[in-house]
Formats: structure tokens, C-alpha cells, sequence
């Protein structure tokens, strides 16, 4: 689970990434491909080639912070890339659903109420 604190954006970096990339790697990409500043504080999103590895990067205010999964079974939903080096924001719920393996873009409810009071 990630808490993302109040004010802060998530950036899902389209497309794919070259997971071999680390901490310094990936904030070059943001400054130079993505045209943001790694160290707004900010939490950048990045998926592998095979969509089952997850890496996000963050400033902490004193240092680069990198968080990194490998989901086991099933894969990190992810947009298809519509202009090269673009992202999405995604909002901290579902954020928190993209690192559960869940699909985001229409999750489905599990219960609706059927009256009301």
C-alpha cells in the first residue's frame, strides 16, 4: 500500500520502460522524455516490457525514493501509448489499484445499495 499525501500527482509514464534503469535513469527520463521535474515531488509511474514489473519514482523532499514490484500472476494495466513520451494522471485510488493488479480504468463494484434509509 502507498500513501500519496495531499497535493500530489501521479504521472503514468506511457508506453514501456527499460526496467534495468534505476533511480538516477528513470529522473532522467522524466526531466528529458517526460518534460517534468523529478523533484516536484511528484511520484512518476513506470511499467516493463512485459507489463509485470511496476517502478515509481519520488522525491521525498531529501532524496530520489524508488518503489518497485513484480507482480506474480497477471499483468500492471496499462494504457496504450498515444504520443511518445506523454503521461497520464492518475488519481491515489487508483494508483492503489494499478500496484493490486486491479484494473483501474473500470473497476467493478462489488455491492450497490438498492434503497435508500
Amino acid at each position: 500500500m502507498m500513501i500519496v499525501p495531499a497535493g500530489v500527482k501521479v504521472h503514468l509514464a506511457l508506453g514501456h520502460t527499460d526496467m534495468r534503469k534505476g533511480m538516477d535513469g528513470l529522473a532522467v527520463l522524466v526531466q528529458e522524455h517526460l518534460k517534468k521535474d523529478p523533484f516536484s515531488g511528484h511520484l512518476f509511474a513506470f511499467r516493463g516490457r512485459k507489463a509485470d514489473t511496476l517502478k515509481i519514482l519520488f522525491w521525498d523532499g531529501n532524496g530520489l525514493c524508488l518503489f518497485t514490484k513484480r507482480i506474480d500472476r497477471g499483468r500492471f494495466v496499462w494504457p496504450r501509448m498515444q504520443d511518445p513520451g506523454s503521461t497520464l494522471t492518475l488519481s491515489p485510488a487508483q494508483l492503489a489499484m494499478l500496484i493490486e493488479g486491479i484494473d483501474w480504468r473500470s473497476p467493478e463494484r462489488t455491492w450497490r445499495p438498492s434503497l435508500a434509509g
